[in-house]
């Protein structure tokens, strides 16, 4: 496929500032050559964002909506949610599927 090269667009500001974000969160280096054009940069934010996270502190911790919705459930059961639920999202939803 051949390529017009007048027609490249330069990045937004807009991309720019999300491929920084990027790159500081995974650590990986945001190369010059991505940053010349619209479609490039592009690619480059694909390739991040399809990339495994960097794995946080809290990751493993239930969402606010997980536990909003066992708390309901605990409280139309009257019983509790066990307080080890609140550190693993895996036991949370296992909770939940067993007390639905």
């Amino acid at each position: 496929m051949q390529s017009n090269d007048y027609h490249q667009l330069p990045a937004t500001e807009k991309q720019l500032k999300y491929a920084r974000f990027l790159s500081q969160k995974t650590g990986t280096v945001l190369p010059w050559e991505a940053q010349q054009d619209r479609r490039s940069l592009s690619d480059w934010i694909d390739a991040q964002k399809s990339a495994r996270p960097v794995i946080g502190q809290f990751d493993n911790y239930p969402s606010s909506k997980q536990v909003q919705f066992a708390e309901r459930i605990a409280r139309y059961k009257r019983s509790e949610v066990p307080h080890e639920c609140f550190r693993d999202k895996g036991l949370m939803s296992r909770w939940i599927d067993c007390n639905k």
